[in-house]
C-alpha cells in the first residue's frame, strides 16, 4: 500500500502556507478508480497574486539579489538534494491525481533534480561579452536577471516542468511564482514551502499559487511580473502572449502543442523504428506534447512495419497508466467517436475496462487528411499511421501542419537523414529516434508550437537581460 503524506493543499506565499483569500475550495480525483483525492485544494485570487508579487519583489532587492553568482548555484544543488530527499512524497503528491506509477513519478522527481543541477553548475559561468576598444570605446555586455517571473505549468509532468523553469530562472538571479495545474498542485506547493522552511532560499525566492485558468490570467496581466513561462495548450498560450502585451509587454515563453510526424523509410533499423514509435505515442499515456503522433511509413515495408507498430501497440494495453482525469478520458473519446466512421481502426478505440480512465493504445490506418484525429493534439495513446512514397511526399504531409515542435526520420542514410532534418518544419528533429529530448540542448517548436526555447543554455537567455556598457576611452 502506497505511503499516504499530508497534503499541502494551501497557497505558499513568502515562505508560509496560507489561506486563499477566497472561499472556495476544490476537489482532485485519482484516475485509477475515480475515488476522492482530495477537497480541500484552494485558489488564489488576485489578494493572493498581489501578496506574492509584494514578497518576490523583497527577496528579488534583498537578500536573494545580493548574493553570488556562485552562491546562487549552491542554493540550486541544495534544491536538488532537497528534491532527491523527499522524492516518494512528492510523487505521491503529483502523481496520484494523474494516475502515474509509483515508478514513473518517482522517476519524474529525480530527473527534476538531474535538471535543477545541471543549471547549479551554470549559476557562475554564463559569461558576457566584451570588445576590443579600437573605436576609442570598450564595449561590454552583461547579462542581468529580468526580476519576477511566472512559470504558469501543466499536468503531464509538473515537477520536471517546474523544473525546466526554476532552473534557469534562478540561475541567473530572478524569482518566481509558480502556477501549477488545477490537477496537480500539491507537490507545487510543497516545493515552494520546504525551500523556505529548510532555508534552502529566502522567502519570497519561489512561491505557489493553486489555480486554474484565472489565476495564470492575473499573473500573465500583472504589471509587475517581467516575464511569464506558460507550457500548455495553443488557446491558453494566445490569451497569455494577449494579457503580457497588453499589460506591461512582460517577456513570454511559450511551450505550446505537438502533432509530430515521424518518417520509417525501408532502409531503417526495423527493431529500432518500430520501439521508438510504439514509445513515443506510449509514454506518459501518450500525454506528452512532443508525442510522435503521426507516423509515415514508406510503401515498400508498409505491411510488415503497420503488423509490427499494432502488436507493439497491443502489447502496451495492460501497461499503460490511466489518462488524467474523466474530462481527458472524455476528451480522447470524442476525437475517436467523430472520425471512427471514416477511418479504419487497426488497433484499440475505446476505453480500457470499467473502472478508471484508461484507453486502449490505439491506431488509425491512413485517415482522411481534414480529419481531427490527423490535425489535432488529442493528447492520449492515438497514432494515425500513413503511407508514403518517397522524400518529397513525406516532406510535403509532415509540414502541412501548423504544429512544429519535435519530428524524426528513420533511415540508415545519413545524407537523407541530414537533408530531411534541414527541411522538417519543427524545433528538434531526431535521427532514428523521435520524442527524447536532452538538457544540453534547446527544447521548443516553430509555428504554433510556441515561442522560445527551454533547456541547455539557451534558457539563460531567456531569463537574462543584456545590458550593454560603453566606456570613453578617449576623454
Amino acid at each position: 500500500m502506497t505511503k499516504q503524506y499530508p497534503l499541502s493543499t494551501q497557497l505558499c506565499i513568502n515562505g508560509k502556507l496560507v489561506d486563499s483569500h477566497s472561499a472556495e475550495r476544490f476537489s482532485l480525483y485519482n484516475p485509477r478508480d475515480d475515488s476522492l483525492f482530495c477537497d480541500q485544494v484552494q485558489y488564489a485570487v488576485a489578494e493572493d497574486v498581489d501578496a506574492a508579487v509584494e514578497a518576490a519583489e523583497a527577496a528579488f532587492k534583498g537578500p536573494w539579489g545580493k548574493l553570488k553568482a556562485s552562491q546562487r548555484g549552491e542554493a540550486l544543488e541544495k534544491l536538488a538534494v532537497m528534491l532527491l530527499e523527499y522524492k516518494e512524497e512528492l510523487a505521491y503528491l503529483d502523481g496520484t491525481p494523474t494516475g502515474k506509477s509509483v515508478d514513473d513519478a518517482v522517476k519524474e522527481v529525480e530527473f527534476g533534480a538531474t535538471i535543477l543541477k545541471y543549471y547549479a553548475g551554470w549559476a557562475d559561468k554564463y559569461s558576457g561579452e566584451s570588445y576590443p576598444a579600437d573605436d576609442g570605446f570598450v564595449k561590454i555586455v552583461r547579462n542581468e536577471p529580468l526580476g519576477i517571473c511566472a512559470g504558469i505549468n501543466p499536468w503531464n509532468g509538473p515537477i520536471v516542468i517546474i523544473c525546466f523553469k526554476l532552473g534557469p530562472a534562478l540561475a541567473m538571479g530572478n524569482v518566481m511564482i509558480l502556477k501549477p495545474s488545477e490537477k496537480t498542485p500539491l507537490a507545487s506547493n510543497r516545493i515552494a514551502f520546504l525551500a523556505s522552511e529548510k532555508g534552502i532560499l529566502p522567502p519570497g525566492v519561489i512561491q505557489s499559487l493553486s489555480g486554474a485558468g484565472e489565476t495564470g490570467a492575473l499573473l500573465a496581466s500583472h504589471m509587475r511580473i517581467r516575464k511569464v513561462s506558460f507550457t500548455g495548450s495553443v488557446p491558453t498560450g494566445k490569451k497569455i502572449q494577449e494579457a503580457a502585451a497588453k499589460s506591461n509587454l512582460k517577456r513570454v515563453t511559450l511551450e505550446l502543442g505537438g502533432k509530430s510526424p515521424s518518417a520509417i523509410f525501408d532502409d531503417c533499423n526495423f527493431d529500432n523504428a518500430v520501439w521508438w514509435s510504439v514509445f513515443a505515442i506510449t509514454q506518459n499515456t501518450g500525454q506528452a506534447c512532443f508525442a510522435a503522433s503521426r507516423v509515415y511509413v514508406q510503401e515498400s515495408i508498409a505491411d510488415k512495419f503497420i503488423e509490427a507498430f499494432t502488436k507493439g501497440m497491443s502489447a502496451k494495453m495492460n501497461e499503460l497508466n490511466p489518462l488524467a482525469d474523466k474530462s481527458q478520458l472524455a476528451r480522447v473519446s470524442n476525437f475517436i467517436t467523430n472520425d471512427a466512421g471514416r477511418t479504419k481502426i487497426l488497433v484499440g478505440g475505446k476505453q480500457h475496462g470499467e473502472k478508471g480512465c484508461y484507453w486502449e493504445p490505439t491506431v488509425f490506418y491512413n485517415p482522411a487528411k481534414d480529419a481531427q484525429i490527423y490535425k489535432e493534439e488529442i493528447f492520449g495513446p492515438v497514432a494515425c499511421i500513413s503511407t508514403f512514397k518517397d522524400e518529397e511526399e513525406f516532406l510535403r504531409l509532415a509540414n502541412d501542419s501548423e504544429f512544429g515542435l519535435m519530428s524524426g526520420v528513420f533511415t540508415q542514410d545519413v545524407n537523407r537523414a541530414m537533408r530531411i532534418s534541414a527541411q522538417l518544419d519543427s524545433g528538434v528533429v531526431g535521427v532514428n529516434c523521435v520524442s527524447f529530448i536532452s538538457l544540453q540542448a534547446p527544447f521548443g517548436g516553430s509555428k504554433q508550437s510556441g515561442l522560445g526555447r527551454e533547456l541547455s543554455h539557451h534558457a539563460l537567455r531567456s531569463y537574462s537581460e543584456p545590458k550593454t556598457v560603453i566606456i570613453n576611452m578617449t576623454y
